[in-house]
């Protein structure tokens, strides 16, 4: 590949005239360096504006584009898989791996997307294009990764969109198992029984969901109608740019914050909510050396951000050039852990109070088990304590019971069928994604007062911070492709948002919530994390840590830490090489599988994906990744444009940076406004720019290491990278 060079005038001026004329890479129409003749007016001279304001869109204020980067990153992810991982992962000893990985991974790649989305001020396609060609495929990948991910997380918006009307009630549908008249006696649904009413309610009444990922069962038309609703809302927040998605973020980045807020005050108060958060954040701190556990957080960390999906590029491409992103990264990273750590306690004050209910409703029932012994005389009533009273009988008093009975009858105690019912295990039941909010906090908020209204607010909330992500999923998708191939947005947008839906009936046939754990667990997680090391080094390695850092300096205004050099260039890649390596050795080792629920046995059981369903696994994986390696073979054989004779411009009053790159196979040289001598011919036309009124000749330079030129230009070469 023929070496790139800049080449970059300053003007003595600081005065501003326009932010951006062209994008840096501007696709739209190549022009051949051989017939452009550029010639910049003084504002002395007519005071003629160096070119027209660019028609790029941008954010309306910071506050906006901050909630969108915050509505992006912020998902559903931070309310039902943080809390997960963290009880599972050692309680209050999981937050130092997971902040210790924010800090080396999450917050330096965070930094690294938005900086080169706003410097380059294209989707994720045109950023990598124009950092290193031979990877432009990073940029198609992360397009379809979007679309992966968006078919299926719309269809858990509809989810939500479902709960949400069905909330509107009293009682909740879901507080009781169904009752069918067999004749003239009533009998509970056998699934429900077997189960229970929040978990029959699910999979039967939401889902009616198959026996297994073979059998179709044909659509759900509720969850069909559903995600027709989803898609529409998704469509008109997208459609009209980033001006009316950037307005619904008001609403759909706040919005969640007031729920939590409102469920911490409400948990808080509730019966064993302090059981719950002492349970949650106990520290088990020989966890902490466990690999799994750093390799979970690293994960977390990794999409809890949202890196590589191109929703950040696309984002912060909208920003003006002198935007300090840095600062944006260290925000919107911490906001998010803030999130993540008021999310948990959320949960597990909710879940503490479910633990007590649960472990009451235990002691109750063996209560009764004893009863019937002691009246059978299976067992002695010698073996009560005489303070214990049955009407009234504590966890406390059935547990000292317990204990008597198991060491006096303890070689038949196993035939009695006696559970300990312990609070610690009802905490231990660690529940994760759908099983956390459609199953155990809905069966939490049937025992509160009131409950249709938090059941409401608790759904609004879960289609709040879906949309927030889903938007920035789509923008990830319709940003990259309209900046290049430069389709009309209203039209592109909708045909997206129609294609996805029909393809998305895939997820609403009564299988289709196995296809949603496939694509939640396999289609992003390894072609996500070989995307993220390939901006890493595409930036850190080819493009040029020492160049990238020296344009930083020069879009902020001051040089970022020497901290995200390192980072960048060493850290980063090797965490994120462990990571990927630990991705496909759990993949090889754990054969992909799913939990199945069996209608006849009303419970769940681990099934492994057949053989059509592994064939279409991997080719998830492939297609996703497959532009990388295509578009690499097709610019290395020059089978592909390189983007050669594309003139890309970026004008600011009393500064102008301009690009040529890659204009003839074996020019190194490259030239703006005139001839400069050097060892190589020059391949420019001659011709001297009109620089204004009363200035010298390009040619005469000052003494100046640099150069100056006319009224206050300055040639200043920036360095060269072999791509």
């Amino acid at each position: 590949m023929p070496k790139n060079s800049k080449v970059t005038q300053r003007e003595h001026s600081s005065e501003h005239v326009t932010e951006s004329v062209a994008d840096l890479l501007a696709l739209e129409e190549p022009v051949d360096y051989k017939q452009s003749i550029l010639n910049v007016a003084g504002e002395a001279a007519g005071k003629q504006k160096v070119a027209d304001v660019e028609d790029r869109p941008a954010w309306n204020s910071k506050l906006q584009y901050i909630l969108a980067q915050i509505g992006f990153s912020v998902g559903l992810g931070n309310i039902w898989r943080f809390p997960y991982l963290c009880q599972k992962n050692g309680g209050g000893a999981y937050l130092v791996p997971y902040l210790v990985l924010l800090i080396i991974i999450g917050i330096p790649l965070f930094f690294l997307e938005l900086a080169v989305g706003q410097r380059i001020r294209r989707g994720s396609i045109g950023v990598w294009h124009y950092v290193c060609p031979r990877l432009g495929g990073i940029g198609f990948s992360s397009c379809i990764v979007c679309l992966f991910v968006g078919l299926y997380y719309n269809v858990i918006i509809g989810w939500s969109i479902f709960y949400f009307f069905k909330s509107f009630q009293y009682p909740l549908p879901w507080s009781e198992c169904p009752v069918a008249r067999n004749g003239t006696a009533a009998v509970v649904e056998p699934e429900c029984e077997k189960s229970s009413a929040t978990t029959y309610f699910w999979y039967r009444e939401a889902l009616d969901i198959s026996n297994s990922i073979s059998e179709s069962g044909g659509l759900n038309w509720k969850m069909t109608l559903c995600l027709l609703v989803a898609w529409s809302i998704v469509g008109m927040a997208v459609v009209k740019g980033i001006q009316s998605s950037g307005k619904v973020m008001y609403f759909s980045s706040l919005f969640p914050y007031v729920v939590l807020a409102c469920f911490l005050v409400r948990g808080l108060l509730l019966r064993g909510a302090v059981d719950g958060i002492l349970h949650m954040f106990t520290p088990k701190l020989d966890k902490m050396l466990d690999p799994q556990v750093w390799r979970e957080a690293a994960t977390q960390v990794f999409f809890a951000l949202g890196l590589g999906f191109g929703g950040v590029i696309a984002f912060s491409s909208y920003n003006k050039q002198d935007n300090n992103c840095h600062f944006d990264a260290a925000l919107v990273s911490f906001i998010n852990f803030f999130t993540s750590v008021l999310a948990t306690l959320v949960v597990f004050a909710v879940l503490g109070f479910k633990a007590n209910i649960m472990n009451e409703k235990c002691v109750v029932e063996n209560a009764e088990k004893i009863l019937g012994y002691l009246n059978t005389d299976v067992l002695s009533r010698a073996l009560i304590p005489p303070h214990v009273n049955f009407s009234h009988l504590t966890t406390k008093d059935y547990a000292e019971m317990y204990k008597v009975i198991k060491t006096v009858k303890e070689d038949h105690f196993s035939a009695l069928g006696l559970d300990p019912c312990l609070l610690e295990d009802e905490l231990d039941k660690s529940v994760q994604g759908t099983g956390l909010a459609f199953i155990a906090f809905t069966e939490a908020m049937t025992h509160f007062p009131a409950s249709p209204f938090w059941s409401v607010m608790f759904f609004l909330m879960l289609i709040n911070l879906g949309l927030g992500s889903m938007i920035g999923t789509m923008a990830g998708i319709t940003t990259p492709i309209i900046d290049t191939f430069k389709v009309p947005k209203e039209m592109f947008t909708v045909g997206c948002c129609v294609f996805a839906f029909f393809v998305g009936l895939l997820f609403v046939q009564r299988s289709g919530n196995y296809f949603v754990t496939m694509f939640d667990d396999y289609s992003a997680t390894l072609p996500l994390t070989v995307i993220v090391i390939l901006e890493n080094v595409a930036v850190a390695w080819i493009y040029g840590t020492k160049k990238f850092m020296q344009e930083l300096t020069e879009m902020l205004g001051f040089q970022p830490y020497r901290f995200y050099f390192y980072m960048w260039k060493f850290v980063s890649p090797l965490c994120m090489a462990v990571l990927t390596t630990a991705s496909i050795i759990q993949l090889g080792v754990t054969p992909p599988g799913y939990s199945a629920w069996i209608k006849e046995e009303a419970a769940e059981r681990y099934l492994y994906f057949p053989n059509w369903a592994m064939a279409l696994l991997i080719t998830l994986i492939v297609v996703a990744v497959l532009p990388i390696p295509v578009v690499f073979v097709l610019r290395h054989f020059h089978l592909l444009s390189d983007g050669s004779n594309t003139l890309s411009v970026s004008y600011k009053k009393g500064r102008m940076m301009k690009d040529i790159s890659n204009l003839e196979e074996n020019d190194e040289t490259r030239f703006i406004l005139s001839k400069v001598p050097s060892e190589a011919p020059s391949p420019m036309p001659t011709h001297r720019s009109y620089l204004g009124p009363g200035s010298t000749s390009p040619l005469e330079t000052s003494g100046n290491p640099n150069g100056r030129y006319g009224s206050g230009y300055l040639l200043a070469s920036t360095p060269e990278s072999e791509l």
